[in-house]
């Protein structure tokens, strides 16, 4: 699985580095349109985590996680004969649906199949989704490089055999039977730590605003994608070559420490405390983003470094904490529908996150850095009180009942030992 994860992301990496360049000049789409379909892209991505927690309750995750790989298959195939925006809309639309479903399922896949040691399989996968990002983001940039609309369709082509590789891939993978397909199964055989059970994660108000509150937490994304580069060249005096670099620096140190930081987050507990190291980190970048407008080239290249190194840390955080909350918040026997709704804060931020830091935050100037900060740092505390206080509610009387188990148990024995 984590071979088939890395052979799709190389495909992804291919794809991400050239899409917007080829909707422009092979697709010949001016920039409202592409604006448009991108934005409709990221809304039917929002609708692929739902739809794919729903789907994993009735069939396998297994082959659910195969069709979303062949529906995405398909999409790159129309996508060389599609040659109009009416046409392009739904294809873009359907292929971010089945990536954002793929995503979900996978993680799905890790928390059936990994149990309590999935923030070992998330790190693991985090390392080597990177490798497979930089991996593709390389083969892209001949491709690029050459410039011709062929060269451009064998990026595509390359992206397709990926998804065959990938679903060829986990075919091959063994799924635990049983029911309750995504449930984590103790050694005994029964769910651990099961809490009462939700009928609909929609009509759980508690899980909806840790799912609410984790979109802000995921706002290193944009950071990294969007406000880095756009910072450096509109407000700092740092070379735009630079702007690579931030890649770089990112997808070595998730391959060099997400295992490490894994390491330090461990359990329920452990994850909702560090939300908070999040609402530190991220605002420390926001800080240093602040100050770096000042200074000549090498002061200001120096601080975009270090605001990008921080923006990384916190996404090493948060890749742990958030997955191992949305699994622990959700009671066991409905968990596909909970981590489906929980999948949808990191498509919802996609979204909204580049509009919130070219529209409020960059507009604002240093300011709007530092209020971005101290909101992150505000809503991280209240996010991991929640958390606390709903682990605290789920989990208790489980505890409470084996308490009392064991009492009664010992009371038997005493009543056993006592003499005729």
């Amino acid at each position: 699985m984590l071979l088939a994860q890395c052979v799709d992301r190389a495909g992804t990496g291919m794809w991400a580095a050239a899409s917007v360049l080829y909707f422009t000049f092979v697709s010949r789409l001016d920039a409202r349109e592409l604006g448009l379909l991108l934005g409709v892209g990221a809304v039917a991505g929002i609708a692929g985590s739902p739809l794919a927690g729903r789907a994993a309750e009735r069939f396998t995750v297994r082959g659910l996680l195969i069709g979303s790989h062949l529906l995405r298959l398909g999409t790159m195939g129309l996508l060389l004969v599609a040659d109009d925006f009416a046409t392009l809309l739904p294809v873009v639309a359907l292929t971010c649906l089945g990536e954002r479903a793929a995503k979900t399922l996978e993680m799905l896949f890790a928390t059936r199949v990994a149990g309590e040691q999935r923030t070992t399989y998330q790190a693991l996968f985090r390392s080597v989704a990177n490798a497979g990002y930089a991996l593709g983001a390389g083969i892209a940039a001949i491709g690029l490089g050459v410039g011709t609309t062929n060269a451009y369709r064998a990026l595509i082509l390359a992206n397709a055999l990926s998804f065959i590789l990938a679903a060829a891939l986990v075919w091959r993978t063994r799924e635990p039977v049983g029911h309750g397909l995504v449930v984590a199964q103790s050694g005994d055989g029964g769910t651990t730590d099961e809490p009462p059970h939700a009928a609909s994660p929609w009509r759980d108000r508690g899980y909806l605003l840790f799912v609410l509150l984790d979109i802000p937490m995921n706002l290193d994304d944009s950071v990294l994608n969007v406000g880095l580069p756009l910072w450096l060249v509109h407000h700092t005096s740092a070379p735009h070559a630079v702007v690579p670099a931030f890649l770089v620096v990112n997808t070595v140190l998730v391959v060099v420490l997400q295992l490490r930081v894994s390491a330090r987050v461990q359990g329920r507990r452990g994850a909702a405390v560090a939300v908070g190291w999040y609402g530190m980190a991220l605002p420390a970048c926001s800080l240093v983003l602040a100050t770096a407008t000042g200074g000549g080239a090498w002061s200001a290249s120096l601080a975009m470094l270090a605001a990008a190194i921080l923006v990384t840390l916190a996404e090493l955080i948060r890749s742990v904490s958030s997955w191992e909350l949305a699994v622990s918040l959700a009671p066991p026997r409905a968990r596909a529908s909970y981590l489906g709704v929980a999948g949808m804060s990191q498509s919802v931020q996609k979204s909204l996150g580049p509009l919130l830091l070219t529209g409020a935050v960059m507009t604002a100037g240093p300011a709007g850095w530092l209020a971005l900060g101290a909101a992150v740092t505000g809503l991280s505390l209240v996010q991991r009180r929640a958390s606390l206080r709903r682990l605290e509610t789920l989990y208790a009387p489980s505890r409470a009942v084996s308490a009392v188990g064991g009492r009664i148990s010992q009371g038997r024995s005493q009543w056993r030992r006592e003499p005729s």
